[in-house]
């Protein structure tokens, strides 16, 4: 009855499933339709004096994840209307149709340039996925705009920022007290700082990190001294560096600290997601943990969509409940098979190795769903996938090894309680929020132990009942029983 249960929770899941994503890809063919119809009636859009300019090159493990978050944020721009052109940098190893895809579809202007070579590759602290951020100094070759926002991908733009261009020849925020952050700065174009910047590369010119802030931060060595940016009232522009307000770039990991925390001293504009690299906005699995990624995919909603991944995930849905049904209906009667108490060696090693192999299939059943979901999803369909995808998998591991439904479920179960406890809105600060996370997993944890300990109890007993390996399946004729019957 509990198996039969689940597989009608995870039949009208599944339903359910199929009809958000129905609705999602429905959704987005009609905005599809939508832009195309604008761009189609819309007149070319002439050029500005000014440009919001993002970079793109490829060699990491996630540059279809990247490209996927530069259309979000350039569309978010657009949006946001935004006066000045949108500019991407990108290296001439983009593929073409990614090219021709944020030039005609996203109406970005692409600028094609060869990978400048990172002299500082070899240095001991230097990591490979920073080893073309160096194409960032084409920035200042681009001298038909007089101010140019250089910006990087994982960046959330809760306002427009124009009044940036009013800064002088180079602006930048400081997030750490003492170095400031190449995510968000506005320069000046010219080419003979372009020039000079190629011959401090080629000089090997001091650099902390190897990349692209190492550099600039010792280019720019006194912007800490600067004097702190104040947009002019009258539209003038200022000549000379400044240091940006931290409004333009609030480090999420601040921002969490209170949900609802803001600046009172200044704008609140752009949060960017600085720190470790797989929990950027655009990843499924980075909400909760990171409540602000709802919003950075509310941007994707209404701009790119889901095309890419609906379909593989509908896939993936169907093939969910078709392996959940065939599993229940092929359940082996273990009951059946000989009966054999002789503590043989060999039956001893295979008892042993069942017993890992059914532990493995348990973790298993966990960790394979995650891997298969498309990373750029959307959260709660990601995780609403991935609880199908393992709640399938573990039906597996039950009616192979006719282990208890409860006992194998109950991570399950522990993941969901985690889901709602982390999304729960109404914590005032992010300490509470962290305090309440903390409390829940002392409280789950003495289940996960029972959990454990009941199922190694039954595959003790399964063993003990009923040989795993009989002698029949081990190519031996089955031993008569004796009889107790005495004549």
């Amino acid at each position: 009855m509990g198996l039969r249960r689940t597989l009608i929770v995870g039949l009208i899941a599944t339903v359910v499933f199929v009809l958000v994503l129905a609705v999602m890809a429905g959704d987005e063919k009609r905005s599809e339709g939508m832009v195309v119809s604008r761009s189609s009636t819309q007149k070319p859009r002439q050029s500005h004096m000014h440009a919001y300019v993002a970079m793109m090159y490829m060699g990491t493990p996630r540059d279809y994840e990247f490209y996927v978050a530069l259309r979000v944020m350039m569309r978010s721009l657009r949006r946001l209307k935004v006066d000045a052109d949108l500019v991407v940098i990108a290296s001439v190893d983009v593929p073409i149709r990614w090219q021709r895809t944020m030039k005609f579809e996203d109406g970005l202007k692409v600028v094609t340039v060869k990978n400048l070579k990172n002299p500082y590759e070899y240095q001991g602290n230097f990591n490979t996925r920073f080893k073309l951020t160096m194409n960032k100094l084409y920035a200042w070759s681009l001298v038909e705009y007089d101010r140019v926002i250089m910006i990087d991908s994982d960046n959330i733009f809760l306002q427009p920022t124009d009044e940036l261009f009013q800064c002088g020849s180079f602006c930048a925020v400081f997030i750490n007290p003492c170095i400031f952050h190449t995510g968000l700065f506005v320069l000046q174009p010219s080419s003979a700082v372009f020039k000079d910047m190629l011959h401090e590369l080629d000089i090997g010119r001091s650099n902390s990190d190897g990349a692209d802030q190492g550099f600039l931060t010792s280019y720019f060595s006194d912007l800490l001294d600067r004097p702190l940016f104040h947009p002019p009232a009258n539209g003038s522009k200022l000549d000379g560096n400044f240091r940006l307000p931290l409004g333009y770039q609030m480090d999420a990991s601040y921002y969490y600290l209170k949900l609802r925390w803001n600046i009172p001293c200044g704008p609140n504009s752009v949060i960017t997601f600085p720190s470790a690299p797989w929990f950027k906005p655009w990843y499924w699995w980075s909400w909760p943990v990171l409540p602000l990624g709802l919003s950075w995919h509310e941007q994707r909603r209404t701009t790119i969509g889901y095309g890419a991944e609906v379909p593989v995930m509908l896939i993936q849905a169907a093939l969910y409940l078709v392996i959940m049904s065939l599993t229940r209906l092929a359940r082996p009667s273990l009951s059946k098979l000989c009966y054999n108490r002789r503590p043989e060696k060999s039956l001893i090693l295979l008892h042993g190795m069942l017993k890992v192999t059914a532990l493995w299939s348990i973790l298993a059943a966990y960790m394979v769903p995650f891997f298969l979901i498309p990373r750029t999803v959307h959260p709660i369909l990601g995780w609403v996938l991935y609880l199908l995808g393992s709640a399938t998998f573990c039906s597996i591991v039950i009616n192979v090894f006719l282990l208890p439904t409860l006992a194998i479920l109950t991570p399950w179960f522990g993941f969901v309680g985690a889901l709602l406890v982390m999304v729960y809105p109404w914590y005032s600060n992010g300490v509470e929020r962290a305090l309440f996370v903390l409390a829940y997993t002392f409280v789950v944890a003495p289940f996960l132990w029972v959990s454990l300990r009941k199922v190694a109890s039954s595959l003790q007993i399964l063993i003990e009942r009923d040989a795993y390996f009989p002698r029949l399946c081990l190519g031996e004729s089955p031993q008569p029983q004796q009889s107790s019957k005495l004549y």
